[in-house]
């Protein structure tokens, strides 16, 4: 997968559930680390940045080929190889780690 172009929507809910935001990203994957994760090596408005991804690979699906647009920057990335999808739930404001949930 080194190398590898990778589109990356991530979508927030507050701890009821309630959308706060989306965000979208692409970039290449730069390494891999069976603790760390997929290092992305950004790229467009985010060049030069860098994102880290969890290590599982369920959430990595063969993209189509074709255009897609981030719908938060509107740019297009044409081709990537994969597209990942993630959604984080916050957790509630009183919760103290350690607690059961």
């Amino acid at each position: 997968m080194m190398g590898k172009r990778v589109l990356i929507g991530v979508t927030y809910y507050d701890h009821e559930g309630k959308f706060i935001e989306q965000k979208q990203m692409h970039g290449k994957i730069r390494s891999a680390d069976d603790r760390r994760g997929f290092e992305i090596q950004l790229e467009g408005s985010r060049k030069g940045e860098t994102y880290w991804l969890p290590p599982d690979l369920r959430s990595f699906h063969e993209a189509k080929p074709g255009e897609y647009r981030e719908r938060s920057t509107g740019e297009t990335v044409t081709d990537p190889d994969f597209l990942s999808t993630w959604e984080i739930t916050k957790s509630p404001p009183d919760f103290a780690p350690g607690e059961p949930s």
